[in-house]
C-alpha cells in the first residue's frame, strides 16, 4: 500500500512538473546554465511539492483527531444524559408505588403484606438486573408480570386486566425497565373515574422487531387532567427511545374520548 501511495505521489509530481514546466520537462533546450536552471527548478518543485504534502497530511490528521475527539465528547454526553434518565426512571416508580401501598393500607390492610412481598421482587430487578446496558427481554417480561400481579393484588377484580405475551425462542436484548412507565401510566389513569376499568397489554418479540402496546379505557376528565409525574415518565421514556435506539423505533399515542393507547415497535438490526 506504501509503495503504491510513493508510486502514486511521483507520478502526480511528474505530471504537475509537466504542466508547469513543459520545455525543461521533454528535455528542451541547450545543455549549460539552461540545464542548471531546469534541475534547481526541478528540486525546488520537489520540495514544494513534498512541503504541500506535508502541510495536507498534517491537516487530514488534525482534522481527523478534531473529529474523532468531537466524537468522544459526543459519546460521553449522550451516556451521562443516559444515565440521568435511568436513574429518573427508579424513585419514580418507587413514589408511585409507595403512594399505591398507602392508598391499599387504608382500604385493605389485609393486602399490606404480600403487597410488600411482591415489591421486594420488584426492586430485586430494579438493583441487580439493571446495571447492565441491556436486558433480556424475557427478564423485563416477568418484571412486568411482577408489576401487574402487584396490581391484581391491589385491585382484585374491581379491574379486569389482560396481558398477551408471544417470545422468540432467541430472545432479545432490551434497555432495562423501557417499557414499564407506560404500563404505570395506564393503572394510574386507567383505574379511579372509570366505569369498568380495562387494560389490555401487549407483548411480541421476533427476529424482526419487538412490538408493545397498552390500551386502557379512560374518562375525559382524565385526559385533561395534567399529572407532572406522568409526564416525566413519557418524556423520560421517548428520551432514552431517541438516544438507543433512533430511526429504529415507532413511538405512537392515540388519545380518544374512551381510551388512552400506546403503540411501539422497536426494529432489531
Amino acid at each position: 500500500m506504501l509503495v503504491i501511495s510513493l508510486s502514486l505521489m511521483l507520478w502526480f509530481h511528474e505530471e504537475l512538473f509537466k504542466l508547469f514546466f513543459p520545455e525543461m520537462a521533454n528535455g528542451g533546450g541547450p545543455r549549460g546554465n539552461g540545464f542548471r536552471r531546469g534541475t534547481s527548478l526541478r528540486i525546488i518543485f520537489q520540495l514544494l511539492f513534498i512541503v504541500a504534502i506535508g502541510i495536507s497530511y498534517r491537516f487530514l490528521s488534525d482534522n481527523m483527531t478534531d473529529q474523532e475527539v468531537k466524537k468522544e465528547e459526543e459519546n460521553e454526553r449522550l451516556k451521562s444524559e443516559l444515565s440521568f434518565l435511568r436513574s429518573q426512571i427508579s424513585p419514580h416508580f418507587m413514589f408511585n408505588v409507595l403512594n399505591s401501598i398507602v392508598s391499599l393500607s387504608r382500604r385493605k390492610p389485609e393486602m399490606v403484606e404480600p403487597v410488600v412481598i411482591k415489591l421486594s421482587e420488584l426492586m430485586r430487578y430494579m438493583i441487580y438486573e439493571t446495571i447492565d446496558s441491556k436486558v433480556s427481554i424475557d427478564k423485563e417480561f416477568n418484571y412486568l408480570e411482577s408489576y401487574i400481579e402487584l396490581q391484581r393484588l391491589r385491585f382484585g377484580n374491581d379491574i379486569k386486566i389482560d396481558f398477551k405475551h408471544q417470545l422468540s425462542s432467541t430472545p432479545s436484548s432490551i434497555e432495562p425497565m423501557l417499557l414499564i412507565p407506560f404500563v404505570e401510566n395506564a393503572f394510574k389513569h386507567g383505574v379511579g373515574m372509570v366505569e369498568n376499568p380495562s387494560i389490555n397489554i401487549e407483548l411480541n418479540d421476533d427476529k424482526k422487531a419487538l412490538f408493545f402496546s397498552v390500551v386502557n379505557k379512560v374518562s375525559k376528565q382524565n385526559l385533561e387532567i395534567k399529572d407532572e409525574s406522568s409526564g416525566i415518565g413519557l418524556a423520560n421514556v421517548r428520551r432514552r427511545l431517541e438516544l438507543l435506539y433512533p430511526n429504529q423505533h415507532e413511538l405512537n399515542i392515540h388519545e380518544k374520548d374512551d381510551s388512552y393507547l400506546v403503540e411501539l415497535t422497536i426494529k432489531h438490526i
